[in-house]
């Protein structure tokens, strides 16, 4: 949904805050890698694995990737917290609360990886590479 505004407007609307905030994020192709992996695995009870991307990323990191690769300054702007709701009924969610709870929990910093820093999974795939292809899917 990033690609569109950032080629037409310069602009990435952003619901994380504040802007130059990390968070992690990971790539659907290291999902994938690593579920195969734990798929062929062996363990017994619960297990609980967390998985992020090579780096956490913010907004602000996001809108400098698409600055490099659309070779035109973007920018991430905050969209207001109180126009959540309407906006994503208008996008179609018949009921917006619990994203809006999430985002709250990222941005508040209450929603966060459980385990020691150390056991998180690191995935492979950089920003800069998701980018490049949803700007090249996107034509």
């Amino acid at each position: 949904m990033d690609v569109a505004p950032a080629r037409a407007k310069g602009v990435i609307p952003s619901f994380l805050r504040p802007l130059d905030k990390t968070v992690p994020m990971v790539a659907t192709a290291d999902v994938g890698r690593v579920a195969a992996q734990l798929l062929q695995e062996t363990w017994n009870g619960k297990r609980v694995v967390e998985l992020e991307g090579p780096q956490r990323v913010s907004p602000n990191d996001i809108a400098a990737a698409f600055t490099k690769i659309l070779e035109h300054p973007v920018r991430a702007e905050a969209v207001p917290r109180e126009t959540w709701g309407t906006l994503f009924l208008e996008q179609g969610m018949k009921d917006p609360m619990p994203r809006i709870q999430m985002l709250d929990g990222f941005n508040e910093g209450w929603i966060d990886f459980e385990g020691d820093k150390a056991t998180v999974l690191k995935g492979r795939v950089d920003l800069e590479t998701v980018l490049r292809a949803l700007v090249s899917q996107a034509g």
